[in-house]
């Protein structure tokens, strides 16, 4: 069980953090174990029983707790929330709730588009030298859209020469 509850702890270290190794993890991705888990259930155990008992297991200068500090921090937190339980059948519950969970990604924010914005990008709509910038399908014309193009052809290019 307890090989199992590392292979979720490694997953959990590394969210979020490029240059962690998966062998320490901080607080952030500790709260969010438990908030995906299932452990932290809002009445019993609290975002504040978390982050208790993540500082009463990790080191007194250090920001992070190694997988022995975490299944010290599991079994203090396998008491809280089923009390009525051995603190053996406590912690084989919790592996139980950690059990091939990985760390969501909902919530997570993502590009919208609001009545507003579509609006106002809808090439379309656009009217007068705006109009001119885009095809008919709405593709941006690019600079030929923006300048006007000079014709350089015959001897001389300057306009004054043209209009002769």
């Amino acid at each position: 069980m307890a090989s199992e509850a590392g292979k979720t702890f490694q997953r959990f270290a590394v969210f979020g953090e490029s240059s962690s190794s998966g062998t320490e993890m901080n607080n952030k991705n500790f709260s969010k174990l438990c908030r995906d888990c299932g452990i932290m259930d809002g009445k019993t155990v609290t975002s504040t029983d978390v982050d208790i008992v993540f500082s009463k297991v990790k080191a007194k200068n250090a920001r992070t707790i190694t997988f022995q500090q975490f299944q010290e921090a599991m079994k203090e937190l396998g008491q809280k929330r089923f009390k009525d339980k051995k603190p053996d059948e406590a912690l084989e519950n919790i592996y139980k709730l950690m059990e091939g969970k990985d760390p969501a990604t909902t919530g997570v924010t993502k590009a919208t588009t609001v009545g507003g914005v579509s609006r106002l990008t809808d090439t379309s709509k656009y009217t007068g030298s705006h109009k001119e910038r885009f095809d008919e399908s709405g593709k941006g014309k690019g600079i030929a859209g923006r300048e006007e193009a000079t014709d350089n052809s015959g001897y001389l290019s300057s306009t004054i020469w043209k209009a002769l």
